[in-house]
């Protein structure tokens, strides 16, 4: 195990101590259905169930929760698909200071109208989920601020290893844990503590197959400009940053990747809506759609998908209903 995997499950210790009372812990679901539909022992972590709707508050939380009074007050900078930008946003309320969400033109309705809800400033910038993170960051080092990354920041990936420390206290033994990627920081942050508490668990990252940035540029050994088609799990499509920390991270940590199409997702996320009752995202059904297409591997494993968010507009539902 590297050192830099052991660095990040070690701040995801204390950023779970951090941030307790701010973030709700969310439970952990044994799944019948998908049970008997793989052949495995099927659990869900229910970070839909989390504040704004999706994992991403633990991040916000802990990367605010280590600034300085001065720092905080002066305002933080985001850039987001919707759910990162909703987390800040939220967090930013919480406690008391100011701050901007950036996110794409094509950003999903639902997702915009949640950082509105959470009282964020929302603007809109670039087609790719790069170019705005690019843009934002720019924003705030020109105005005095700081950038609140969704996943290029040692704080923001040991937010979302706080889950992990839940999962490893509410499931001891894991032989497989799938879960969505996009820049790679709650695979990181997550992987990372369930790797170095002792567990063999085998970590899959799962991409739609419309956007699969992390997956290509580890098999090139580069973080690779891929162009990324329409899907319906928008909280992991678009581009990824320059030298971002999360690609060694999770070159180190996912053992295997899977790509999934639309097709597979949206059967998932029906699959899934039906047999739990519980709204889910394009994102959570990418994971879901790994398990079912590894399925034949895990007979009589304890198997966890990480549920990561239940963020969806109505038209979208409809249109996979």
């Amino acid at each position: 195990m590297s050192e830099r995997v052991r660095a990040t499950a070690r701040r995801a210790h204390r950023a779970a101590a951090r941030i307790q009372g701010r973030v709700r812990e969310t439970p952990l679901l044994h799944s019948m259905y998908f049970s008997e539909r793989t052949g495995a022992n099927v659990h869900f972590k229910l970070e839909n169930l989390q504040y704004t709707g999706s994992f991403k508050v633990r991040g916000a939380f802990n990367r605010l929760l280590t600034l300085d009074a001065e720092t905080l007050s002066a305002g933080a900078v985001a850039a987001s698909s919707g759910n990162h930008g909703a987390a800040v946003a939220w967090a930013l309320r919480e406690l008391g200071a100011p701050g901007i969400v950036f996110v794409p033109v094509g950003a999903s309705p639902v997702k915009a109208d949640a950082i509105r809800a959470a009282g964020g400033d929302i603007r809109f910038f670039g087609e790719d989920g790069l170019d705005t993170e690019l843009h934002a960051r720019a924003f705030a080092a020109e105005n005095g601020m700081i950038y609140v990354s969704p996943y290029n920041d040692v704080e923001v990936i040991a937010g979302q290893g706080s889950c992990g420390v839940e999962i490893a206290r509410q499931l001891p033994d894991i032989d497989a844990l799938f879960v969505a990627v996009g820049g790679g920081g709650l695979a990181a942050g997550v992987g990372a503590v369930l790797k170095c508490a002792g567990r063999d668990v085998r970590v899959i990252g799962c991409q739609p197959a419309n956007s699969p940035v992390m997956a290509a540029s580890i098999e090139a050994g580069r973080i690779v400009d891929l162009a990324s088609q329409p899907t319906l799990s928008d909280g992991t499509a678009g581009g990824i940053e320059p030298e971002a920390m999360t690609f060694a991270l999770c070159r180190d940590i996912v053992d295997e990747f899977v790509r999934v199409d639309e097709d597979g997702i949206a059967d998932a996320m029906r699959a899934y809506m039906d047999a739990e009752h519980q709204l889910i995202e394009g994102a959570a059904g990418v994971a879901l759609a790994g398990l079912l297409a590894r399925a034949d591997d895990l007979t009589g494993q304890n198997v966890l998908v990480l549920v990561c968010g239940a963020n969806i507009s109505r038209e979208t539902l409809a249109r996979i209903l």
